[in-house]
């Protein structure tokens, strides 16, 4: 008989083993996904805030006002966003997972049958499909944990929501800063630059960055992934530019 315990105890213990070991980078890189969604929002919002402003002729303080007003309670909210969506799916998870667990204890041929189908559909057949059936309802974790994956589709989120948002938050802002710098620095001490100008070029440094961490996050070539957050964020700042400088006009 071929026994199958093995592979399926693998297939649940493998990912949580693996977590264990992860070292401090390891654990950085579960929530660069996060950290590079939340870099690249804080940055496109805040540079065409930025753009917006002096395409309507804004001084600098003003600016400021306005860039940190969004930077804050934009990335604030984009954050709570990302927290409330990781724990409502741990929540579903949990809550399907107990209705799992009451079905295999109270409807223990029905939940077989559909184990069955599930393998069978696989190309299982014959004293195969049974001995994997058998090797699968043997064990009720193992059991439970098969019908999340193969029948609903579910696979558990064993991140912290909180980390989640809190990566969001923390790139939000730091990325985001870039577009406000120059401008704090030259409401200090008067600067002899083109500011907007060097915003752009230190903002355009942001997206560079942001670009290279999302083709490691999404498996793409890096070229493109750096060309489509350049472009992303120009395209943001020319509309806010214009559109700030159009209502200028209107308004002046």
């Amino acid at each position: 008989m071929i026994d199958f315990s093995v592979y399926f105890y693998a297939m649940e213990h493998h990912e949580p083993t693996l977590h264990k070991s992860f070292s401090l980078s390891k654990r950085f890189e579960n929530y660069l996904g996060e950290f590079v969604y939340g870099g690249i929002d804080g940055s496109v919002t805040t540079f065409a805030v930025v753009a917006g402003a002096v395409g309507a002729g804004l001084d600098s303080a003003i600016i400021i006002i306005l860039g940190f007003a969004n930077l804050l309670a934009d990335g604030l909210s984009m954050s709570i966003g990302a927290y409330l969506s990781a724990k409502t799916q741990q929540d579903s998870y949990e809550k399907h997972k107990k209705i799992e667990y009451w079905e295999v204890d109270n409807l223990p041929e029905k939940e077989r049958e559909e184990i069955e189908e599930i393998y069978a559909a696989k190309g299982f057949e014959g004293e195969l499909l049974q001995q994997v059936v058998d090797t699968i309802t043997a064990d009720r974790d193992r059991w439970v944990s098969v019908m999340m994956k193969e029948e609903l589709n579910m696979v558990e989120e064993e991140r912290s929501p909180f980390w989640i948002g809190f990566s969001t938050y923390v790139s939000f802002i730091l990325i985001g800063l870039l577009p406000l710098l120059l401008y704090v620095w030259d409401y200090f001490s008067e600067l002899q630059l083109d500011l907007f100008l060097w915003t752009s070029v230190l903002t355009g440094i942001g997206f560079l960055c942001i670009g290279i961490l999302k083709a490691k996050v999404t498996q793409s070539k890096m070229l493109k992934s750096i060309a489509e957050t350049l472009l992303l964020g120009a395209i943001a700042a020319v509309v806010a530019y214009f559109v700030g400088d159009i209502l200028e006009q209107l308004i002046s």
